[in-house]
């Protein structure tokens, strides 16, 4: 009698293989999702989280709430190559300006709660300096307080200045990184990329420590309108 062995390799093969065709068969029968709107930003969420509220990983920002124009600028900057993120250059590379408008919207209507902030990992001197640059600036440097384009309440105003709240450190940090390098720019004149320049290391640790380390109302949402005069000229208004 030949051994049993290699017949019951066989017979798993045999069995593997019907069960993949059986689930082929049944992927092929099922319905295709449904072509909604939400069910095409899946390809957002997966990285920015559930109505883009963000996820834990510390580094993709919330987008859920921002200004639609703030929006809706970033994703032109992606697709036209002013922000240098080659996971979303391939995402948004061949959409359109309205659709991206739309996407921009969707998540501007989009209000969950925030989350409480992680708890500040730098001495009480630091966020004491990172306080008053955010709030006060440095009139010696030509530096304006964060306060004095996104708002007395940091959460940016209508239609296209973003709030700075609610934000991972690790992306602040390295969103003044992009603008330093000149991997994030925006339309001239690029007043974050003169902000960056006019910063040293330590005082953008200090802001990025401060603002990440602020609770955000949950009834919390941009001003408006914008302040009546900028510090400083900005391409598109954060285009």
């Amino acid at each position: 009698m030949p051994p049993a062995a290699p017949f019951r390799t066989v017979a798993l093969r045999v069995g593997l293989l019907a069960a993949l065709l059986v689930a082929l068969a049944g992927a092929a029968s099922a319905a295709p999702p449904p072509d909604t709107l939400e069910a095409r930003l899946l390809a957002c969420t997966g990285c920015h989280g559930d109505q883009g509220r963000a996820t834990a990983d510390g580094y993709y920002p919330r987008i859920a709430g921002k200004p639609a124009g703030y929006l809706a600028n970033q994703l032109i900057n992606f697709r036209d190559g002013r922000r240098a993120v080659p996971s979303m250059t391939w995402v948004v590379g061949h959409l359109s300006d309205d659709y991206l408008r739309e996407i921009a919207v969707h998540f501007a209507e989009r209000h969950p709660p925030y989350p409480p902030p992680a708890p500040p990992a730098v001495p009480p001197e630091v966020l004491e300096r990172g306080r008053r640059l955010v709030l006060d600036g440095d009139p010696s440097r030509d530096l304006p307080a964060c306060t004095a384009c996104h708002g007395p309440a940091l959460l940016g105003a209508q239609p296209a200045l973003p709030g700075l709240l609610g934000l991972p450190r690790d992306y602040l940090n390295a969103q003044f990184g992009a603008w330093l390098n000149g991997t994030r720019r925006a339309m001239a004149p690029d007043c974050m990329a003169t902000i960056a320049r006019r910063l040293p290391p330590n005082d953008i640790a200090a802001v990025t420590a401060w603002l990440a380390a602020q609770p955000v109302a949950a009834q919390a949402r941009p001003a408006a309108a914008p302040p009546a005069t900028l510090p400083l000229d900005c391409g598109g208004l954060g285009r």
